[in-house]
């Protein structure tokens, strides 16, 4: 009877083979620890919800109700997806994570009420090298506490571990959000006209850009984050983790509050100071033909730039192509609104001050820095001109 033939071993050989007992935690992922995380973090999430959320923590993903579109008789769906940066380098050195959270609401949400629209929901992601529950729950509450803040239900979000990836204690967080706005109560160049007045709403501190140029300043300097600054009043490091402040509850309600029917909408446009600098982020809602007249003496730029700037022997330039200097928020306003519009952001709690107006680029000659062409848009320029006041 003939030999039948030998068949090659699928099997690994021993000297191949994995160490018994490999799981997925000894790999470097606590599926347990994640669990935990989501127990931690429900009530923060809970709090954020309003009546058009369908369903709760847990399923694969959210949902909400938005049965209300039926009365919009066009409503566009606006979106948005930032980050915080290297902000969160400050956060887990000084192993504080609380705030960090309403930074990434400020930057997604507030992007999304600059065409005038309304934010529906907004969703959440954290990678980390490690989960550490209490430091998750944490991260998210105060993305939940900004939420609640400008009555935008958080609807979902995801937590991921990356071992070997990222070291144990990193971690970065980005955000999405959706909002609506009536189509022909979108805000932007198209409505901007000569004549019209740019009101600043002040910025709580950096923010959540820049911070790249922050860290090396201070590690020029030497300086440690428990250091304390008498200019600042306070901790370097607790200055730096000062939160984004939130604009977009107070933006709604000026567009609103300040609708005549003479004038059903004086604000025309709305610029988010964040990555670029002031008058990058103006030019992008200008049309072309049209240049935004920029004062820098029109507001006295708060200590903590002008320590990063003394500190690192930075320039100007470089400090208003970087940081806000205090201005979050512009609005383009109709001049017959001008004051309302002021107060309105007073009252609400955010600083406001005329910043200058917008001209035809035809009708006067640059009598500063002239800044066009920003972020892809091609539209109007920003002449900012003048000296910055500081304390």
């Amino acid at each position: 009877m003939p030999t039948q033939p030998t068949q090659p071993s699928t099997a690994p050989s021993d000297s191949t083979a994995a160490p018994v007992g490999i799981t997925y935690a000894s790999a470097g992922v606590d599926t347990a620890a994640g669990d935990r995380a989501v127990e931690l973090m429900k009530a923060s999430v809970a709090a954020t919800s309003t009546p058009a959320v369908v369903g709760g923590v847990g399923g694969f993903a959210g949902m909400v109700d938005v049965s209300e579109l039926r009365d919009y008789r066009r409503p566009l769906l606006v979106g948005s997806t930032d980050g915080v940066g290297t902000k969160v380098a400050i956060a887990q050195a000084l192993d504080i994570h609380h705030t960090i959270g309403q930074d990434l609401v400020g930057m997604v949400v507030d992007d999304i009420v600059t065409v005038g629209a309304r934010p529906l929901f907004m969703t959440d992601y954290i990678a980390c090298g490690r989960v550490i529950p209490e430091r998750v729950a944490d991260i998210v509450r105060g993305i939940a506490t900004a939420c609640a803040a400008v009555g935008t239900p958080l609807l979902g979000g995801e937590t991921a571990e990356h071992p070997g990836l990222m070291e144990p204690d990193e971690y970065d967080l980005a955000g999405a959000a959706t909002g609506v706005v009536e189509a022909d109560r979108v805000l932007g160049a198209e409505r901007v006209r000569p004549g019209d007045v740019l009101v600043a709403m002040a910025s709580s501190g950096l923010h959540s850009n820049g911070y790249s140029l922050v860290r090396s300043v201070i590690e020029y300097a030497d300086w440690e984050l428990e250091r304390q600054v008498p200019e600042l009043g306070r901790a370097l490091g607790e200055e730096l983790l000062e939160p984004t402040r939130l604009y977009a509850r107070t933006c709604l309600d000026m567009i609103d509050s300040l609708a005549t029917d003479d004038n059903p909408a004086p604000i025309h446009a709305l610029a988010h100071v964040t990555g670029g600098g002031l008058a990058a982020n103006l030019a992008r809602v200008l049309p072309t033909g049209l240049v935004a007249e920029v004062d820098r003496s029109s507001w006295v730029v708060p200590p903590v730039f002008d320590v990063m700037r003394a500190l690192g022997a930075v320039l100007w330039e470089d400090m208003e192509t970087t940081l806000n200097l205090g201005v979050g928020m512009v609005a383009v306003v109709d001049p017959a609104s001008v004051d309302a519009a002021v107060a309105a952001s007073t009252k609400a709690g955010v600083p406001a001050w005329v910043l200058g107006e917008v001209r035809e680029a035809a009708s006067g000659s640059p009598r500063g820095r002239i800044v066009a062409g920003t972020k892809g848009v091609d539209g109007g320029a920003v002449d900012i001109h003048g000296e910055y006041r500081t304390v």
